[in-house]
Order: structure tokens, then C-alpha cells, then sequence
């Protein structure tokens, strides 16, 4: 029997074409997909972290989002990151900030503007997407910044805020208690944080759309840039699903991150 996802992918079908496990690291984690449109002439860039708890996922089940953004003109790269127990926090996050690197690095080669590079992410992988935005000292080692390089960061249903844990396998993945504050996107709001689109369905009992929620109301007091949607009847699952075009009745979740890319730059601060 077939999958949910296995039929958004199997029928993600559309004007583009994929360059599949291209390498930006040394690990067997360390790969990456690239969609990219027909026409690209500098086309904006999104890097999509898929989510899974940090403990499992692959980029291949994840084609429906890649098409549905590439067949609307956004060249999408959707890498693989290292994951427990391979990995424990940061490993995965020094994977996605490699992953961003590479994707800044090819952008012109891709036919995508480097400067329109947008982070998104669903789920663990919203959480990812979030620190690279927040944090630098994640991007910092590849000589990149987020006030300077991320155009602007889509979180859809993510942990931003979500101490204290009771999971084992969390507490294992995050580390000790006294370290946990260092761990949270919430706690990396600046006055010079790339625009945000938070998004979260309310019938979500799998991250608590209270996470976005709090994020956003934090970027708003230190006044930057953000946008909060909550979907009416969409859960955790059907968030991300939504982006094909075969489930977007379920929420309009496409054209909501389509619009937020490619609305027209405000200037941006400098710190």
C-alpha cells in the first residue's frame, strides 16, 4: 500500500528538473537535492530542512515540496543532515549551516540569485532553519551571516520554545539541563533578525503552536519583521503536506510562502 507522501511524490510532476545526492560534506548524511525551474534567470533560493524529531528523515520524501516550490520559479535545495544517535545538538545544526554554505556558494551556478537565499523548514527542521537565522555562530565559520546572507527564514509548525523537556531521547539530544537555554531559537532574538514567517496549525498536538506564537511575539517586541498564520483544522502532518498543490485545500500554505518570497525586499538594518 501506498504512502500519503508516496502519492504527493509520485505525482509531483512540473517544470523543473533534479540534481540528486550532490555532496556537501564528507559524511553519507551530507548530501543534498536540488530542484531547479525551467526558467531560473535569478530566481530566488530556498534551503528546506525537513523535520523528525532530529532522529530520522531523508530528503527523498520530500520531492513534493521541492516541485511545488520549483514548478512556481524558487530553485530548492533539500539536504540530508546527520541525525541521533549519529549526532547530538549542534551536529545537526553545524550540517544545516554546511548545507546553506553550499547552497550561497552555487546559487549563480544554479541560475538563483544569492542574494534571495530564504531558509525554511518544517517541524525539527523549522527548528534548524530558525537558529541558522537567529543564531550566527552557526554560520559564522563559513565567513557567512544571517543579517547578511538569509533573505529570510519560513518556519512551519516548529519547537522554538519548548523547555522543559520530558523526553528521553531529547534529553539525550539536547544535553544537560544547565546547557538547555542555549539550545532555543526564542532565546536568540536580536533587533537585526532576518524577515520570519511563522507558521502552525491549530489542531496540532505535536508541537504546541504556542511555539510560534511565543517566537513571534518576541521578534515583534525587538521589533523585527514577522508574519504568524495559524491554519485552521491543519495538524502537524497535514501543515507540510498542504504545500502540494494536491492538498493545498487543506490550508493555503503554498501561495502564503510563495508570496513571502517573493514579495518586493524591504531594506534591511545593519547592525
Amino acid at each position: 500500500m501506498w504512502s500519503p507522501v508516496t502519492i504527493l511524490n509520485a505525482l509531483a510532476l512540473g517544470p523543473y528538473h533534479t540534481e540528486k545526492d550532490i555532496s556537501y560534506g564528507t559524511g553519507p548524511r551530507q548530501r543534498l537535492d536540488v530542484y531547479i525551474p525551467r526558467h531560473t534567470n535569478g530566481a530566488p533560493l530556498v534551503v528546506f530542512y525537513y523535520g523528525g524529531s532530529w532522529k530520522f528523515g531523508e530528503k527523498s520524501l520530500y520531492r513534493f515540496v521541492g516541485a511545488a516550490l520549483a514548478s512556481n520559479g524558487v530553485v530548492v535545495v533539500i539536504p540530508d543532515y546527520r541525525l541521533y544517535p549519529q549526532t547530538r545538538f549542534p551536529g545537526f545544526l553545524q550540517d544545516s549551516a554546511a548545507a546553506l554554505a553550499w547552497a550561497k556558494a552555487h546559487a549563480a551556478g544554479l541560475g538563483a540569485n544569492p542574494a534571495r537565499l530564504f531558509v525554511m523548514g518544517h517541524s525539527a527542521g523549522a527548528y534548524n532553519a530558525v537558529m541558522l537565522a537567529l543564531d550566527p555562530q552557526w554560520l559564522a565559520p563559513f565567513g557567512l551571516s544571517p543579517q547578511h546572507d538569509i533573505a529570510g527564514v519560513i518556519g512551519l509548525a516548529g519547537p522554538y520554545d519548548f523547555l522543559p523537556l520530558t523526553d528521553p531521547k531529547l534529553k539525550m539530544i539536547f544535553g544537560p539541563p544547565d546547557e538547555l537555554a542555549r539550545t532555543q531559537p526564542i532565546n536568540f532574538v536580536t533587533p537585526f533578525a532576518p524577515p520570519v514567517f511563522l507558521a502552525a496549525g491549530t489542531t496540532d498536538t505535536t508541537v504546541d503552536p504556542g511555539n510560534s506564537a511565543r517566537l513571534a511575539a518576541r521578534l515583534a517586541q525587538a521589533g523585527d519583521e514577522v508574519t504568524l498564520k495559524h491554519y485552521p483544522g491543519a495538524d502537524h502532518r497535514s501543515l507540510v503536506g498542504a504545500i502540494s498543490p494536491l492538498l493545498g485545500g487543506i490550508a493555503p500554505v503554498l501561495p502564503d510562502c510563495l508570496a513571502f518570497i517573493f514579495r518586493t525586499p524591504r531594506p534591511r538594518r545593519s547592525t
